[in-house]
């Protein structure tokens, strides 16, 4: 696996593939990886010729009470699994090559990105434009691997491509969870093994919006109602810290609905302990 480190360095790895007539694979990470990154290259390798990950830290998603300097940075053992699972080469850029002395521009935001995440943490999908859009141009590959735990940012990126006409086709890789239900998530590892176990109630809370779902419920207001009560647990059970939002809306668009109508999805922001986890599940 080659580690790139310049921007010329990969702009060259991707074009000398492409102009071969080769599919490249591009996998954005901030590192800390689990097996949902990891899935993500997997489907890449099952996509594409060859495979790039990135690994950076982007802190310009970031807003300036957030865990910038506590996220968590494993390099070499990031490095070594990109390597077993057969990467063809690895980013690792550094911030002043990304964000050099006297950078000012930053991409906007689409719609679909102004609810949930973007009234929760403003700057943040700003961050995350800015930084994809600087990969695609530096890593000019065919495809780009994002997960669907992340679902607005998908969304948000997948708008972005579109709107933009960017040369490169987003696909989606589903979202990899714990033997007991527990999204996967580079900040898990900040829970205390009490806070792990109040964690399972976000999962726990979009079964029952499936659940009753399936059963034929389709006000959206008793599905969000539901959710709140399982995360917020009961006499015998701790819930979560604080809920940012527990709600069902288009899964296109991410809009407000009042019935439940294809398609649709449930989404969950909530704090266990210091830790912001996130969670969604497609109801129809």
């Amino acid at each position: 696996m080659e580690r790139l480190t310049t921007p010329e360095q990969a702009y060259q790895f991707v074009m000398q593939r492409r102009m071969r007539g080769e599919t490249v694979g591009l996998v954005p990470t901030m590192g800390a990886l689990h097996e949902g990154h990891l899935s993500l290259v997997k489907l890449s390798r099952q996509t594409c010729d060859h495979t790039v990950a990135t690994i950076f830290v982007n802190p310009t998603q970031f807003a300036p009470t957030e865990d910038l300097s506590k996220y968590p940075r494993t390099l070499q053992q990031d490095c070594d699994s990109l390597e077993r699972m057969g990467t063809d080469a690895v980013f690792l850029p550094a911030n002043e090559t990304m964000y050099p002395d006297g950078f000012s521009t930053m991409v906007g935001v689409p719609e679909v990105g102004k609810t949930l995440e973007g009234v929760c943490r403003p700057t943040h999908f700003q961050g995350v434009t800015t930084i994809v859009l600087k990969l695609f141009n530096l890593l000019p590959a065919t495809h780009a691997v994002f997960g669907s735990k992340d679902y607005q940012q998908l969304r948000v990126i997948e708008a972005m491509v579109r709107d933009l006409n960017v040369p490169i086709e987003i696909v989606p890789g589903k979202t990899v969870r714990e033997p007991d239900g527990l999204a996967m998530s580079s900040r898990n590892r900040y829970l205390s093994e009490g806070d792990r176990r109040r964690a399972l109630l976000l999962s726990a809370a979009l079964n029952r919006a499936s659940e009753m779902t399936q059963d034929g419920v389709s006000s959206v207001s008793d599905l969000e109602s539901e959710m709140r009560r399982v995360l917020l647990g009961s006499a015998e059970t701790a819930g979560v810290d604080k809920i940012d939002y527990a709600t069902v809306v288009d899964a296109r668009t991410l809009c407000p609905i009042d019935q439940l109508r294809s398609p649709a999805i449930a989404l969950i922001a909530a704090y266990v302990g210091q830790t912001r986890l996130i969670d969604n599940r497609i109801l129809l």
